[in-house]
């Protein structure tokens, strides 16, 4: 048997992303310990070419690793994990890779990929003190702040917890205050 007709049997003759049933072909997952249809995955056009060429990315389809991300094949669950670091400053992917389990050699594979892909671009986040701020941290805020559009005033000392960081910005993290979500400016906190 084929590649290809290995992958057809396991998915179904559907997208193993996507579900997608059109224009199918074989997706070879890049930095893969194995061979074979164990370091390939079957998906649509759509889902390739967003895959091989990151300008195209629509963030919108891939709400549907909401589903594939749990997955018993560990190079879907490889792809669902590095498309959703990469859309990381969407903000839900964020709460779908908190929910994410990976094995250990799986997350390895995993992390190859997304290290790769992110090395030329690593944005850091720093709060007033310099110290490097990650998402999920626990900071207070240095100064009272005026929320445009909230109608309120972040009080100094007010604890943000679980913070999410602004991808393309290393100046904003984003943080509940008062019920709300806003963004905050980095130099007005402090990483406790």
């Amino acid at each position: 048997m084929s590649i290809e007709q290995d992958l057809e049997t396991r998915s179904g003759n559907v997208c193993e992303l996507c579900g997608a049933t059109d224009d199918l072909s074989v997706y070879e997952v890049p930095s893969s310990p194995t061979e074979g249809a164990d370091a390939a995955i079957y998906v649509c056009s759509t889902c390739k070419t967003q895959l091989t060429d990151a300008d195209s990315v629509n963030a919108n389809h891939w709400r549907c690793l909401n589903d594939s991300m749990w997955s018993e094949v560990d190079a879907v669950k490889v792809v669902a994990y590095r498309m959703l670091n990469q859309l990381k400053g969407e903000g839900w992917p964020q709460d779908l890779l908190d929910m994410m389990y990976l094995e250990d050699d799986v997350r390895a594979w995993a992390d190859a990929g997304v290290a790769d892909d992110n090395a030329e671009e690593a944005i850091v986040h720093r709060d007033s003190n310099g110290a490097i701020l990650e998402a999920g941290d626990s900071v207070t805020i240095i100064k009272d702040l005026v929320v445009k559009g909230g109608g309120f005033t972040a009080k100094r000392g007010t604890p943000v917890r679980n913070i999410r960081l602004v991808q393309d910005n290393p100046e904003h993290i984003e943080g509940r205050v008062n019920g709300q979500m806003i963004v905050i400016l980095t130099e007005f906190t402090k990483k406790n």
